[in-house]
C-alpha cells in the first residue's frame, strides 16, 4: 500500500526531473559558449552577471518568505500558510522565476545561444511544474484563485 504523502503524492517526480535539468542549465552554456565582440559582448558581459544577481535576490526573497515551510516538492506542506506578500506579490513562483533569471544570466555570461535555448525549455518545465503546484494550492486555499487573478505566474506583469 502506498503512503498518502509519499514521494509521488507530493510531486516527487517533478523534483527528480528538476535536478538534472538544473545541472544541464549550468553545464550547457559552459560547453557551448563562445567569445563575442562589439556591443553585444558588453551586454553579455555586464547583463549576464546582473541577471544572475537579480535572479538570486528574487529566489532568496522567496526562500525567506517561505521560511520553515520551504519544500522542494510542489505539493505544499499541510501547515503551510498562503504567501502573497513580498516576492510573492511580484510573481506567484519567485523561486522558479529566480532560477530562470539566473540561468539566462549564466547563458549570457558564457555567450551561449544554445544555453539560452535550453533556458526556454527550462521555462516550459517550470511552467508545467507550477501548473501542478497551483492545482494543489487552489485545493488547499480558497483565496488562491483571487491571488492568481491578481499576480502573474512567472514573469512579473506579463505571464
Amino acid at each position: 500500500m502506498r503512503q498518502k504523502d509519499g514521494f509521488s503524492a507530493r510531486g516527487g517526480w517533478w523534483v527528480a526531473a528538476q535536478f538534472p535539468l538544473l545541472l544541464l542549465a549550468y553545464l550547457i552554456p559552459g560547453w557551448t559558449g563562445h567569445a563575442s565582440h562589439g556591443v553585444f559582448a558588453a551586454v553579455q558581459t555586464y547583463g549576464g552577471p546582473a541577471l544572475i544577481a537579480v535572479g538570486a535576490l528574487l529566489a532568496l526573497a522567496g526562500i525567506v518568505s517561505l521560511g520553515r515551510w520551504l519544500t522542494p516538492f510542489p505539493k505544499p506542506l499541510s501547515e503551510t500558510p498562503l504567501r502573497t506578500g513580498g516576492a510573492y506579490a511580484l510573481v506567484r513562483h519567485p523561486l522558479y522565476t529566480g532560477i530562470l533569471i539566473m540561468a539566462c544570466g549564466w547563458s549570457l555570461t558564457m555567450h551561449s545561444l544554445v544555453g539560452l535555448m535550453f533556458d526556454a525549455m527550462l521555462f516550459v518545465f517550470f511552467d508545467r511544474k507550477a501548473l501542478r503546484e497551483e492545482r494543489w494550492l487552489a485545493e488547499k486555499f480558497p483565496d488562491y484563485i483571487a491571488y492568481r487573478s491578481r499576480v502573474k505566474k512567472l514573469i512579473p506583469w506579463i505571464y
